[in-house]
């Protein structure tokens, strides 16, 4: 899901930084004040976790990747406010060291993969898992939905994106100066492949985590709740 450098036009770019930047700032100052001491190490692990399983990623057709995040599991430990702090310093770490990802591209990146997905799949999992004990399968059922709902709706607005260049950006000819593929190609390449394949990949692992903290660390569901 990594948008690479080149693929969208400076306007889409500069505009996405601009929605991000009063998240960054406002995600800053709620940690700083509802994140515990003791959540710190966590945070870090989240962002961690959220680094290694990103970089397991596999091409889809048109310049983009398709790979698991792990977002939804960290908005779900912590709230999704850390979880954006978490994936973002995961996506700049990858930008700016390891290339995966363009750094133009660094606030879109953060707006589909560190707002959108955590954002919708707490939300499911809040909807669907509201009032289940910490301990019920039903807390577990909601953490798979959430992941999978959660990645795909960020691989729509992926695929909005990319799709909108070559509306907005092409010459007089009509030849796009950016991402080529109109949106009906991007959308269905970006979320037909996150229906059929990621999405799983992030509610199955969303939920067997879930399913472990039940049964081993109980104490660490719940904390974004408090928070």
């Amino acid at each position: 899901m990594h948008i690479p450098d080149g693929y969208l036009g400076p306007p889409t770019s500069g505009a996405l930084y601009a929605v991000m930047l009063p998240l960054w700032i406002a995600a800053s100052r709620i940690v700083k004040k509802t994140l515990r001491t003791k959540q710190v190490p966590l945070l870090a692990i989240g962002a961690a976790f959220s680094f290694v399983v990103m970089m397991f990623n596999v091409p889809i057709p048109g310049g983009s990747t398709g790979h698991a995040v792990g977002g939804v599991l960290v908005a779900i430990l912590l709230g999704p406010w850390a979880a954006m702090i978490a994936i973002t310093v995961a996506l700049s770490i990858q930008a700016l060291l390891f290339g995966d990802g363009g750094i133009t591209a660094l606030g879109a990146n953060c707006f589909n993969m560190a707002v959108v997905l955590p954002v919708v799949g707490y939300g499911v999992y809040r909807l669907i898992g509201h009032g289940a004990p910490r301990g019920s399968k039903r807390r577990v059922i909601a953490a798979g939905i959430a992941g999978y709902v959660g990645i795909v709706a960020a691989s729509l607005f992926a695929g909005v994106e990319f799709g909108l260049q070559p509306f907005f950006h092409h010459t007089a000819e009509g030849q796009a100066l950016y991402c080529p593929y109109g949106i009906k190609i991007s959308v269905t390449a970006m979320v037909g492949e996150h229906l059929l394949i990621f999405g799983w990949v992030e509610a199955v692992v969303t939920a067997l985590v879930v399913k472990y903290l039940q049964k081993h660390e109980p104490e660490l569901l719940g904390q974004e709740e408090r928070a």
